[in-house]
């Protein structure tokens, strides 16, 4: 009977050990600015019918695109706030239509299916604005540092 040499495998992939934190490759981050601008060139050349879409301009902030480059979350802002929950919802239902034409723009080996969430970084960064605003906070950001 032949006994078998030592695992080699290495520390990231042993039972029980957990694996490392990593942000987005390059290439996702590549493929997202990538997908985000041609979407922001589809939003300012096409007319789409979508009532809550005719309004008010759309801001698409950032692209997150999976690691094999067939899903992409777009994080989109409507100017001025308002009715994002409306916004958000007709989005989604053109997003056939904006892989459609995202397909004809940009080179990729596949079209990302694309799906479209509200950015909060807007609201948290108001909410923060709001807090150090507060007299209470505002008190102890102006008191003199201590040695």
């Amino acid at each position: 009977m032949k006994r078998r040499p030592p695992s080699r495998t290495p520390a990231s992939r042993t039972p029980g050990a957990r694996p490392a934190l990593r942000g987005p490759s390059q290439r996702q981050l590549r493929a997202g600015e990538l997908v985000r601008h041609a979407l922001v060139e589809i939003l300012r050349e096409e007319d789409l019918d979508d009532p809550a879409l005719a309004g008010d301009p759309v801001t698409i902030t950032e692209v997150r695109v999976s690691p094999d480059l067939r899903h992409a979350v777009c994080f989109i802002q409507p100017l001025g706030g308002e009715n994002a929950t409306e916004v958000v919802a007709a989005m989604n239902r053109a997003s056939k239509f904006f892989r459609g034409r995202l397909g004809r723009m940009i080179e990729l080996r596949a079209t990302p299916e694309l799906k479209f969430l509200h950015d909060e970084t807007f609201d948290a960064a108001d909410q923060m604005s709001r807090l150090f605003d507060d007299p209470k906070v505002r008190q102890d950001l102006d008191a003199p540092e201590e040695d």
